[in-house]
C-alpha cells in the first residue's frame, strides 16, 4: 500500500473520528472548533478511537464503578499512610519547588498549562520508571502501589484554595484516571465535573474516570486538596491490547524529573529547549501578528507531519505482524 493511499486513508479516518469527539462523544460539547482544537488535543484522536472500539464495556463511560476494578482497593485501604508522605512533601514545599520555572521539572508538556491556576504535582511512577525523589520521600506510597497491577503512572496532585483546571480532554487514552482524596476540604465546593457529572473529594475515598472525557475542577475552598493521582491500565480485548503498547512505548519518553538526579525523558528533554523560545514568539502577538502566526502554524504543521509518519509506521509494523 503507498504512501499516498495510506494517507488519503487517514484523512477520512481521522476526519470522522474529530466528527465524532467533537459532535457526539460524552454529553458535554465544546463552544466551538478553536476551543476543540485548543484543549482537546485532536491530534490523538484518531488513535484513541481505535482504542475506544476495543475497550471493555465496564470502562466505556465517563465515570467508572470501582466494584469493577477490585485490584485498585489496596491503594484505597492504605490512603492514611499515603496521605502522610503526601502532606510531608507539602509541608517541605516540594510542590512549590517542581513548578518552579527554572527547574526543570516545569517543562511537562501534559501538565504545564494547569500551573498558572495553583495546581502542582508531585511523580511517583510513571510507565515502568520510578522517580529516586519518589524513592526518597515517599517510600511507603511505593510500596502499597506495587501491589496493583492496574498502576502504570502515579503522582500527588495538589491544587490550592482558588485553584482551578479548565475545562479539557487529557490527550492519550491509554489509560483512566484514579482519583484517592489524602488531604481534601471534604466540601462539595472542592469539585471535578467530569462529562457534566459532579463529584467533590472526600478523604480516602476513591474515583475512577475516563478523563479523555471533557472535564474541568475547582477548589472554591479555603483549605488545600492533595490527592493521589493515577494511571490505570484501560481494560481491553487482545487486539486493543496489542495497538496500546505503542502508546505505552510512547509514554515512557514523557517522563518528568521531579528534583535534580531524577531521569528526564526525551519529550521533556526537547520541550524544555524549545519552550522558552516559543515562549519568546508569543510577545510578537503584539508586535507582528503575521510573523507569529506563521511560526506558530509551521510548528504545528511539523508536529502534525511528524505524527502521520509516527502512524504510517505503527500501519507498517502491524501489516508486518499480521503477514508472518
Amino acid at each position: 500500500m503507498g504512501f499516498f493511499y495510506f494517507f488519503s486513508v487517514l484523512f477520512i479516518y481521522s476526519f470522522v473520528c474529530l466528527y465524532y469527539v467533537y459532535s457526539y462523544r460524552g454529553n458535554v460539547r465544546y463552544d466551538s472548533t478553536v476551543e476543540y482544537f485548543r484543549k482537546g488535543w485532536p491530534i490523538f484522536t484518531p488513535f484513541n478511537c481505535l482504542l475506544y472500539m476495543f475497550t471493555k464495556k465496564r470502562a466505556k463511560k465517563a465515570i467508572l464503578d470501582m466494584n469493577d476494578f477490585a485490584d485498585l482497593k489496596v491503594i484505597e485501604d492504605n490512603w492514611e499512610v499515603i496521605s502522610e508522605e503526601a502532606q510531608a512533601l507539602h509541608a517541605n514545599k516540594y510542590f512549590d519547588t517542581v513548578k518552579d520555572p527554572n527547574a526543570k521539572s516545569y517543562f511537562d508538556l501534559g501538565f504545564r498549562t494547569f500551573y498558572k491556576y495553583g495546581w502542582s504535582k508531585f511523580y511517583l511512577k510513571w510507565y515502568g520508571y520510578t522517580h529516586k525523589s519518589a524513592l526518597k520521600h515517599c517510600p511507603k506510597t511505593l510500596e502499597v502501589l506495587k501491589k496493583s497491577k492496574l498502576v502504570k503512572g502515579a503522582m500527588f496532585s495538589y491544587l490550592p484554595p482558588g485553584g482551578k483546571l479548565t475545562r479539557h480532554q487529557d490527550p492519550i487514552a491509554c489509560s483512566l484516571r484514579y482519583h484517592l482524596g489524602l488531604k481534601t476540604p471534604n466540601n462539595d465546593n472542592c469539585f471535578i465535573n467530569i462529562d457534566d457529572q459532579f463529584y467533590s473529594w472526600r478523604d480516602g475515598k476513591p474515583l475512577l474516570f475516563d478523563e479523555t472525557y471533557i472535564h474541568f475542577a475547582n477548589n472554591n475552598t479555603d483549605q488545600d486538596r492533595i490527592i493521589l493521582m493515577c494511571e490505570v491500565a484501560r481494560p481491553m480485548n487482545p487486539i486493543g491490547s496489542f495497538l496500546n503498547l505503542f502508546y505505552r512505548l510512547f509514554m515512557k519518553f514523557s517522563v518528568v524529573p521531579n528534583l535534580p538526579g531524577d531521569r528526564r525523558g526525551l519529550f521533556n528533554l526537547v520541550f524544555s529547549s524549545i519552550s522558552p523560545i516559543l515562549g519568546k514568539t508569543k510577545g510578537l502577538k503584539t508586535t507582528n501578528n503575521g510573523l507569529y502566526k506563521v511560526i506558530k502554524y509551521s510548528v504545528n504543521t511539523i508536529l502534525t507531519v511528524l505524527l502521520v509518519y509516527l502512524f504510517y509506521g505503527i500501519f507498517k509494523l502491524i501489516t508486518y505482524f499480521i503477514n508472518i
